[in-house]
């Protein structure tokens, strides 16, 4: 069975302090306000937004593990999925929110000033593909598209030592077929919290075949 709204405000509850439930509360309150004048998360999950959208980014946190400052890209950001959420609980992190559409930008900026993190949070207004490339530590892209496009699109963004946080629908193991032929890397799928169906692709060490290591930028 999915994730019910009480169930997921408990999980959320029990991994974050209070001052980040409050942060992500007024996240919420904000998404849910701006939704007349933009359709930032389909109308039909509006009332599962905690199962549906906050734990199904907070998930992918406990994957990343402890540490220092972490540089995190996420693509295809739309309405913060998972990339504000991952910012709101990890204050360490610096994240880089890729998200082409006009008002979805200005929507984001305006987010991460409200919640009082737009110091680590900068908004990529632009495609991907003209993006300055740059390592990164984390990638993150939910619904941004198949890994057979993402990989070659979001590669060079990639060192030695990423990690590759993919949440994917019923497609994953399916997507991570397609591309055993051109891919290489320690790639699992994990599944998701929120979702029997769903699953999540982790990835490491993601080079095209036949390439050896890379050395580090």
């Amino acid at each position: 069975m999915s994730m019910t709204e009480q169930e997921a405000r408990a999980w959320i509850e029990g991994c974050v302090p209070r001052g980040t439930m409050t942060g992500l509360e007024k996240f919420v309150a904000m998404i849910l306000d701006e939704m007349p004048r933009q359709n930032l998360i389909a109308a039909s999950t509006a009332e599962h937004i905690w199962s549906r959208h906050i734990v199904d980014s907070a998930q992918l946190v406990p994957m990343v593990g402890g540490g220092g400052p972490l540089r995190w890209i996420d693509l295809g950001s739309g309405a913060g999925f998972p990339g504000m959420v991952v910012a709101l609980m990890l204050p360490e992190v610096r994240m880089t929110l890729v998200e082409s559409r006009r008002k979805r930008i200005d929507f984001l900026r305006f987010m991460a000033e409200s919640l009082g993190i737009a110091d680590r949070v900068a908004v990529a207004g632009q495609r991907l593909e003209m993006l300055d490339s740059s390592p990164y530590d984390v990638i993150s892209a939910r619904a941004f598209a198949p890994l057979d496009r993402l990989l070659p699109l979001a590669h060079r963004f990639s060192h030695d030592a990423t990690l590759w946080l993919l949440p994917k629908g019923r497609s994953a193991a399916s997507e991570l077929e397609a591309v055993t032929t051109s891919w290489q890397g320690d790639f699992r799928v994990v599944p998701s919290k929120t979702d029997p169906d769903a699953a999540i692709i982790v990835a490491s060490q993601v080079q095209p075949q036949g390439k050896g290591q890379k050395g580090r930028r």
